[in-house]
This record gives structure tokens, C-alpha cells and sequence, in this order.
């Protein structure tokens, strides 16, 4: 049974800004096809915009709340929100609220740097 808690995983920034835990992937579980990671996002701070080519991710937000943007279209996001991003998709999100954004990232294929461009300088 492979079993990850969220207390034990370091943490590490991506390549768009975001500071993230991977909770399960290949490189640390037995899933090979998907990632699950929780980032999160302080007061005031966003992620780069960016896209990725062969990704689809779900954002689900568990805590705070944010603004958040799929090619031209913004939308305010708050907990229990679940976010589609299709792969080639440009977004980015915002906190704009009181405290730190907690958000669940659940990315197939797994999330890679390699498979993220950044859109924006």
C-alpha cells in the first residue's frame, strides 16, 4: 500500500512560481500515468502565466481563495472550486485573498518542467 502525508513531503518551486508538495508521482509512488501535488500560493503572490502542451491539470481549492485565468477568461475561485485546465491552455492564478492559497494539483501525464511554458516575463 503506498501511502504519502502531506507533513512529510518537501516542498519545491516549479517552474511557474508555484511552491509545491508532490504527493504522489512516479518519481516518489507507484501511480505512472498522473500526478498529485498541493501548492500553495501567499497573500498577494501568483503564479507565471503559462501552459502546458501534453498536460491536463484539475485545480481544487481547498483553502483561501484567488482569481483565476484560462486564456481570456478570469473567474474568482474559492474552496471547494474545481478547476479544468485542458492541455495548451494559457492561465495563471492570484491570490487575492487574506491567507495563504491551498490548492490541490492533479496533472495527467504527470507534472513536468519540461512540459511547462512560460508565457509571460
Amino acid at each position: 500500500m503506498d501511502i504519502k502525508n502531506l507533513a512529510d513531503i518537501p516542498a519545491f518551486i516549479t517552474k511557474d512560481g508555484s511552491e509545491i508538495r508532490e504527493l504522489l508521482a512516479y518519481r516518489n509512488s507507484e501511480i505512472r500515468n498522473q500526478s498529485l501535488a498541493e501548492a500553495r500560493l501567499p497573500v498577494g503572490a501568483s503564479t507565471q502565466e503559462h501552459f502546458h502542451p501534453k498536460a491536463e491539470e484539475i485545480y481544487f481549492i481547498t483553502h483561501g481563495s484567488g482569481r483565476m485565468k484560462i486564456e481570456n477568461e478570469f473567474r474568482d475561485v474559492k474552496v471547494g472550486d474545481a478547476i479544468a485546465i485542458p492541455p495548451g491552455r494559457k492561465h495563471k492564478l492570484w491570490n487575492t485573498g487574506a491567507e495563504t492559497l491551498h490548492l490541490l494539483c492533479c496533472c495527467a501525464p504527470a507534472y513536468e518542467d519540461s512540459d511547462t511554458v512560460i508565457t509571460e516575463k
